[in-house]
């Protein structure tokens, strides 16, 4: 374990002792790999000739166009969560489903879906479906840890739901394509929301008391007005949705053209619903403001950290300690796995992927795994950071619009089925491989016959006359 020294382990184990401890994570980075650095240079185990590249670095990162994606797609997110479009989408789709039990819980899992599908921001889905859905749940009697439950659960979709930040931030770290990345994401984000619905069918056949039906004087007859209705909610939304993610799946943007279209498309929205007001792109642009500094700041620390760490020969000592795992690959994947899971109890996912991702790409591709389905797995897995006890963000998030009546141990204990729901989805991801690949193989164009004919004109031969 100690082949490479005792400062890559040492370094390893301060940061996140300084995680633990709860310190601003951007400034905890810096200051523990430039603290390092120093014992470094004392010591005569790092090089100062590493410390030059700082400046380089930091103009990448502010120079990087894909990380300019990001605050676009958060400001169409900040915008659809306010515009109205959840509201009608859920008061639709909740009438269609509104004579079966567990009907709610049905239409608050699908308008999920299409929320993280248009929004990618997991906070604006679980506010909304909470606002929202919660109060009805409560009303018509649905047992509190299932409607808490389902509603962090829809919003926690929307990390593997392309246009998904997580997934541009660990194609960025792992040096793959965000389109490629995207396109891997959409088997998983169907099986997923596959589960959810399952569970719930189960549900409903076991105990549908927890899960009743809509009483006759609150439901709307079944008929065209209605389904035109749901469908006039949809169709803005399926347009987006193309606007976004199709554009980059068939090539004609990158993702941070496609991002700059949604932002436009989200302000339509809004427009169609008659919300666009100056209030409203105000706070969308200080929410997307203070994301993006949080982002550029980690990324900055985290470079700090980095550089100093493989000059202590860090990278080294970690593929020295992952490769020599039982099992080979598997092995390897089991341990990341579970490391990531109990890790992302204290760390949230940006801080997850800017610092422990660029430590297992180099050994994941050794090992001969295919990086952007392990990118995609370990999205998968970090969707549970946002569920599960006693830091997960959703249950934050639900925690400050839940009613006073709703107590924390409901919300708290509501989760944990659906955290079992996404751990099995990492197991599936992880035995059957083209779940993620089959997309991504769809679009790839065989190149091994194609035969470029170049036929040459007859030009007249040429002659060159002595200079006089």
């Amino acid at each position: 374990m100690f082949s490479y020294g005792i400062i890559p382990p040492t370094m390893f184990g301060t940061m996140v002792l300084f995680m633990l401890l709860g310190f601003p994570v951007a400034f905890s980075l810096a200051a523990v790999g430039l603290f390092f650095g120093l014992i470094g240079i004392y010591t005569g185990h790092f090089d100062p000739a590493f410390l030059q590249a700082l400046p380089f670095r930091f103009y990448g990162i502010v120079s990087n166009d894909l990380l300019l994606s990001i605050p676009f797609f958060t400001f169409m997110g900040a915008i659809l969560e306010r515009c109205g479009l959840a509201e009608d989408l859920l008061e639709g789709t909740g009438q269609l489903f509104g004579k079966i039990p567990g009907g709610l819980a049905y239409a608050v899992i699908l308008v999920g879906a299409v929320l993280g599908a248009i929004t990618g921001t997991v906070a604006a889905s679980v506010i909304a479906m909470g606002v929202i859905s919660l109060p009805i749940m409560m009303r018509y009697g649905y047992d509190m840890k299932l409607a808490t439950g389902v509603i962090a659960a829809s919003g926690t979709i929307t990390q593997v739901i392309p246009p998904s930040l997580v997934l541009i931030v660990l194609a960025d770290q792992l040096g793959r394509s965000v389109g490629d990345m995207y396109l891997g994401a959409i088997g998983p984000s169907i099986m997923q929301v596959t589960i959810f619905i399952l569970y719930i069918a189960v549900l409903s056949i076991l105990r549908p008391k927890s899960m009743p039906p809509l009483p006759p004087e609150a439901r709307e007859p079944m008929s065209w007005k209605l389904v035109r209705r749901v469908l006039m909610g949809m169709i803005p939304s399926i347009v987006l949705i193309f606007l976004v993610l199709g554009t980059i799946g068939l090539g004609l943007a990158t993702p941070t053209e496609a991002g700059a279209m949604g932002a436009v498309g989200a302000m339509g929205l809004a427009a169609l619903h008659r919300r666009l007001t100056w209030p409203l792109v105000e706070q969308a642009m200080t929410s997307t403001m203070r994301l993006t500094t949080m982002v550029v700041f980690i990324l900055i620390g985290s470079t700090c950290f980095s550089l100093v760490f493989q000059g202590m020969d860090g990278a080294r000592w970690i593929e020295h300690l992952l490769t020599g795992l039982p099992g080979g690959p598997v092995g390897f994947l089991v341990f990341v796995n579970i490391f990531v899971f109990f890790l992302a109890f204290f760390l949230d996912f940006f801080e997850i992927a800017f610092i422990i991702i660029p430590l297992l790409a180099p050994v994941a591709s050794k090992l001969g795994i295919d990086l952007v389905w392990f990118g995609v797995l370990l999205c998968v897995n970090m969707q549970t950071s946002f569920m599960h006890p006693p830091f997960g963000f959703a249950l934050f998030y639900l925690r400050g619009i839940a009613p006073r009546e709703v107590k924390s141990s409901d919300i708290y204990w509501g989760a944990l089925p659906w955290v079992a729901m996404q751990l099995i989805l990492v197991l599936i991801v992880i035995m059957w491989p083209q779940s993620v690949t089959y997309w991504i193989d769809q679009t790839k164009v065989d190149t091994t016959n194609v035969k470029i004919d170049v036929q040459m004109p007859d030009l007249p031969p040429l002659s060159f006359e002595p200079s006089k």
